[in-house]
């Protein structure tokens, strides 16, 4: 049976990785023996919803799971649970707060490592250790320390402070431990194992030695270590940023990806060294992408843009052989079907749910004629910008909507839940630069009806839930630069 390992660069760009001028050797080494798919695309721009599409093959009106609800519903069977029950050993390690048994990730898995922590706990002192100085660190430890087990609590905190590099954010620490976890297992059985590496995402803090190469001619790693980074407070209009600027936040961002690359290169070594490589089939993706100054943006929120939504994708091993290139539409909701199609395993129950189609090679499915994106709440809120920044401009409130897209290979149309519409050629505009919609009414019709009727076709969950979280959750999500 066919081991299966699924590899997310949290926040990976397209360009970033499949058409880099950079060398990636471990990206060039698997697009010369896989499968590389260039017109990839994430149902969701951010974390949550898009994990929430990629386990379920669902989008996110059915899914659920959105900036409203804030959680990936226990009642939405998944490709883990599918592999499970095939008899695989379910691995998973995540370096995303997002992504953790909190927010409903955790179903089908038998491990499920929180890689921020050291000991596995429900308590996270980590932003307290890696914070705060002095008697502010010290109250603030005590506060949380009897918490749960106190033991467990303080070599977390310890672990927080001194474990985790200040320029790896978990790649490292996971490559270790899955190192570990290959040696000691004796299971004969196949496995599935799900990693998320962070390293992509705000802030970018990549090792010094990778960062040279990036950075524009007389810019230092000191310099550009003091580029603000903070996406909210340049989209508030409190902080103002050059061209310059973005250049520099680029080159770290590409960073830390040539970073990631060596990173991953050490995972397929691993595998190798451990003689499951040949028996695996090994796939790279991202679960969105980034804007760094694009459309007037930082982050990976407020729009869908293919900066957010045109994401990398290579497979191999297995039928995923031979170096070739693929330009058809495909979507992370299809990946839950295709793996399973790869690893020879029926699971018609959880098939029955699925809105996402298998794309193995060779198999007999019609290419796609479009994909689909959905933005279903802002986040952060309105209410949080202002709560972090103060009082924002009128022009952010156009902020305050949802939004869907529909993305062919040559046109593409988001609509906004305010009345908003925009068309772009994109094969003639691929940075979507201009919106055409007064002028190609027609169009707009035409795919506004094919979003309609596809909006049609399936039962929308209930968004409007919230889900409780820690404190020490809240706290590592804003580390991160989500609101709350």
């Amino acid at each position: 049976m066919t081991n299966i390992v699924l590899v997310v660069m949290d926040t990976a760009r397209y360009d970033s990785v499949l058409v880099s001028q950079a060398e990636l050797p471990t990206f060039e080494f698997l697009r010369e023996r896989g499968v590389t798919y260039t017109s990839a695309f994430a149902s969701a721009p951010w974390t949550l919803p898009s994990h929430g599409g990629l386990f379920s093959g669902r989008y996110s009106s059915r899914h659920g799971a959105s900036a409203a609800a804030k959680r990936f519903s226990k009642n939405t069977p998944t490709v883990v649970e599918a592999f499970e029950k095939a008899s695989y050993e379910t691995v998973a390690v995540s370096n995303n707060t997002w992504i953790s048994d909190e927010f409903g990730f955790a179903r089908g898995f038998d491990t499920f490592r929180k890689n921020w922590q050291y000991i596995q706990s429900d308590v996270d002192l980590g932003k307290i250790a890696r914070k705060e100085e002095g008697f502010n660190k010290i109250r603030g430890v005590t506060k949380q320390l009897f918490d749960g087990n106190p033991i467990v609590n303080v070599a977390n905190a310890v672990y927080g402070q001194f474990g985790r590099r200040a320029d790896d954010d978990g790649a490292k620490g996971t490559n270790q431990w899955i190192s570990r976890w290959l040696s000691d297992r004796a299971d004969s059985d196949p496995f599935f194992l799900f990693i998320n590496y962070l390293e992509p995402h705000l802030e970018y803090r990549p090792p010094e030695e990778y960062t040279k190469a990036h950075l524009p001619e007389g810019v230092s790693y000191a310099e550009a270590m003091k580029v603000n980074q903070d996406a909210w407070s340049y989209i508030a209009n409190d902080v103002e940023m050059t061209d310059r600027d973005f250049r520099i936040l680029e080159a770290l961002y590409n960073a830390e990806i040539a970073y990631l690359d060596e990173q991953i290169g050490e995972l397929q070594r691993l595998l190798e060294k451990a003689g499951q490589w040949e028996d695996t089939i090994f796939v790279v993706t991202g679960d969105h992408g980034e804007n760094i100054g694009d459309h007037g943006l930082m982050d990976h929120q407020y729009c869908l843009y293919d900066t957010l939504i045109h994401i990398p994708l290579i497979i191999q091993g297995g039928d995923f052989t031979g170096g070739e290139t693929v330009d058809e539409l495909v979507q992370l909701t299809d990946l839950a079907p295709t793996l399973l199609d790869a690893a020879e395993i029926a699971a018609p129950e959880f098939r029955e749910q699925l809105q996402g189609r298998s794309f193995l090679p060779n198999l007999d499915t019609s290419p796609r004629e479009y994909v689909f994106s959905e933005y279903l709440a802002p986040q952060p809120s309105m209410d949080a910008l202002k709560k972090r920044v103060g009082d924002i401009p009128d022009e952010v409130y156009e902020y305050d909507r949802s939004l869907r897209a529909i993305r062919g290979k040559k046109w593409k149309l988001i609509r906004g839940s305010d009345g908003t519409t925009e068309l772009y050629h994109i094969s003639n505009d691929p940075h979507e630069t201009m919106n055409l919609a007064s002028d190609r009414p027609e169009k707009v019709d035409e795919l506004e009806d094919e979003l309609d009727t596809w909006l049609d076709s399936f039962e929308h969950v209930d968004t409007s839930g919230t889900v409780e979280m820690s404190n020490d959750t809240k706290d590592r999500l804003e580390d991160l630069g989500y609101l709350q």
